[in-house]
């Protein structure tokens, strides 16, 4: 009976044994591994500790990630409108017939070159006749008051004419002369100076400025009874506007003298360089613009009037913080970028964008100057 009782100690005490053992394997191993990774095993690339990372020694990201010092620099942030290519508003005349009448001859067409003072058009109307008319006998009546006049004062002088009549006689004086200045001023508005030179019907309109025709709208004979509209067009388009229309809430970005670049959709490729005129003083009621114009120079005619350009304006020089835009990495709705607080030690750092220049973007907030980050592959540490 003591045989089997001895046999089972002698079971028990062995399995006991081999379970020592195993746990001592075991923690002997767990502390092999923990002394692995403390060292820099080359099997780990990245070690999380908190909200920073760390790039161990034997890491491959050591040899790809690029980094980069922020310093302060002069920066001008670019500020884009669309624009239009407008004609100078004070070399553009829009020639209207000053009577109504029927157009008897162009003597300008379409595209044709013009200085000022040339003949445009012929016009013969009914109403110039009359205004002629008119001129002569107000002409005729000053002169017989004037005789009138002079020979009641004869007579007065000789205490023989009443003095009513003297008064009279330089009222109707006075009458006649201010009727020959009111038909004087109407040939004066149609262009006669000399009654004595202009006779018959026919007026001819000549050319306030001197520029090109483009625009005509009337042809010989036909007949032009309406003289609130144009019969052509005369600009000098030597100079012309690049106007952009910046909404109200921008306004702050604009200001006389500011430099621009401007592209035209028919010159992608030739960039303009100009500064900024005139800011306009009135809002457009029906848009909500203002009209910020630049004055460019058009001698050989390559800017043509309703062109469409785009317009880049620079706005005041400051100091701030342009990083290039490969150091920041989109986290949800956040931008940021891995700041180097100690060697290979980073820390992810949001970041408040501004303008962004071609490669590089502006830092409102989120970065210093002095601090290093991560430009190139910073993809790799984003979590």
């Amino acid at each position: 009976m003591r045989l089997p009782t001895s046999n089972t100690k002698r079971w028990a005490l062995a399995v006991l044994g081999l379970g020592a053992v195993g746990a001592a394997a075991w923690w002997i191993a767990a502390l092999q591994a923990k002394d692995a990774d403390s060292s820099g095993d080359s099997s780990v690339m990245l070690r999380h500790e908190g909200t920073r990372l760390f790039v161990p020694e034997q890491s491959p990201l050591r040899r790809s990630l690029g980094l980069q010092t922020v310093a302060l620099r002069t920066v001008a942030a670019p500020f884009v409108l669309p624009a239009v290519v407008e004609a100078d508003p004070g070399k553009l005349v829009k020639v209207l017939p000053p009577i109504a009448g029927r157009i008897v001859h162009l003597n300008k067409r379409l595209g044709d070159a013009v200085k000022a003072g040339d003949p445009l058009f012929a016009i013969d109307s009914a109403d110039l006749a009359q205004a002629l008319s008119d001129a002569k006998k107000a002409e005729s009546a000053l002169a017989l008051a004037r005789q009138n006049l002079a020979r009641q004062r004869d007579l007065e002088s000789a205490n023989i004419a009443a003095k009513r009549d003297l008064e009279q006689a330089q009222n109707d004086y006075e009458q006649a002369a201010s009727e020959l200045g009111r038909a004087n001023a109407r040939l004066a508005e149609l262009g006669i100076a000399d009654t004595h030179l202009a006779s018959g019907s026919t007026l001819t309109v000549r050319s306030p400025i001197s520029g090109r025709v483009v625009e005509l709208n009337a042809g010989n004979g036909g007949y032009w009874n309406d003289t609130t509209a144009p019969i052509m067009t005369v600009a000098d388009l030597s100079t012309v506007f690049v106007t952009g229309s910046a909404q109200e809430k921008d306004l702050g970005h604009f200001h006389v003298g500011q430099e621009a670049t401007v592209t035209l959709d028919a010159y992608p490729d030739q960039a303009l360089q100009g500064k900024v005129q005139y800011v306009a003083e009135l809002l457009d009621p029906d848009t909500r613009t203002v009209k910020i114009r630049m004055l460019f120079d058009n001698r050989e005619g390559r800017l043509k009037p309703g062109m469409f350009a785009k317009a880049v304006y620079r706005e005041r020089p400051h100091n701030g913080i342009l990083i290039p835009v490969t150091a920041v990495v989109q986290s949800g709705f956040y931008s940021r970028t891995f700041v180097e607080v100690e060697p290979w030690w980073f820390e992810p750092r949001v970041l408040q964008l501004g303008a962004q220049f071609d490669k590089q973007v502006e830092v409102i907030s989120g970065l210093k100057p002095g601090e290093r980050i991560v430009i190139k592959d910073g993809l790799l540490l984003n979590d």
